[in-house]
């Protein structure tokens, strides 16, 4: 997530740090390859379809030339003819949990990087899985999110109208998005940044719309004074503590996650003339 705010922002003028940019591409190609016979052998690496497709989206957006192990990992997203759509198989919400994240995030590996011996298997399992998204209702934030932008990316223009629809109207009078349904759930960066990015990406909302408006508000009063921020995390933790850099020490995860949505859905922004109020 963090690389492809760094791209939005490159494209949008600012300066970043191209070295550390091309060495995140690097760090991830090398991972991939780690795990290179477990994706031949259709078993992907831990985090399952959700790692290879946030790989694969970041490696597209930023640039990478389809290579061996970009056509391993997609051939890996392929492997199971008869599934109807992609599941996570790990369960750290909210961004490992959800099954439209997972197909979304398919279907975005394999259009950058599926290849022509592929072609006929992504060609089914996209109609298939675009029977499965008209037919499955979103239960939270992160199921609508995914369920849009997957909609879009397979062009089913009338049904990702109405889940954006479904989308917009989930939002919190504070102009925010909360994770979870209920009146006693907080809205947050990571949901608000998420469903902006949506709802712009998958439904050309207008970033002068008073919804998007809202919402970038939210985000503006939400951020911390060293420029991140904060998310608490939901994720039964069992891993060794690993400190990244970013802020917010046990929750520098899912808000390195929620800083890098909310850069997005201000970058979006950019192009506005006049200031937020």
């Amino acid at each position: 997530m963090p690389v492809l705010a760094l791209v939005e922002a490159q494209r949008r003028g600012f300066a970043i740090d191209e070295k550390n940019l091309r060495s995140q591409l690097e760090h991830t190609v090398a991972d991939l390859n780690l795990g290179k016979k477990r994706y031949l052998e259709g078993k992907g690496q831990g985090g399952g379809h959700t790692r290879a497709g946030y790989a694969l989206w970041m490696l597209s957006e930023a640039g990478w030339k389809p290579d061996e192990i970009t056509g391993v990992v997609s051939g890996y997203l392929v492997h199971d003819e008869k599934a109807d759509h992609w599941r996570s198989t790990g369960n750290r919400p909210p961004t490992e949990v959800s099954s439209f994240t997972a197909s979304y995030l398919a279907l975005e590996g394999l259009a950058g990087f599926g290849t022509g011996k592929q072609k006929e298997r992504i060609a089914e399992r996209r109609k298939k899985v675009l029977a499965w998204l008209v037919r499955t209702k979103a239960r939270e934030t992160e199921d609508r999110v995914f369920r849009l932008l997957a909609l879009k990316q397979l062009g089913a223009e009338e049904e990702a109208a109405r889940a954006a629809v479904e989308l917009r109207e989930t939002q919190r009078r504070d102009g925010g998005w909360a994770q979870l349904p209920g009146e006693d759930q907080k809205s947050d960066p990571y949901a608000t940044g998420s469903a902006l990015f949506a709802l712009r990406r998958g439904a050309a909302l207008a970033p002068e719309h008073e919804v998007y408006r809202s919402g970038l508000k939210f985000l503006l009063n939400a951020q911390y004074d060293d420029g991140s921020w904060y998310v608490k995390s939901r994720s039964k933790p069992f891993q060794t503590y690993y400190e990244s850099g970013y802020p917010h020490k046990k929750d520098q995860f899912i808000s390195m996650a929620a800083g890098s949505w909310a850069t997005l859905a201000l970058l979006f922004a950019v192009e506005m003339e006049g200031e937020l109020d």
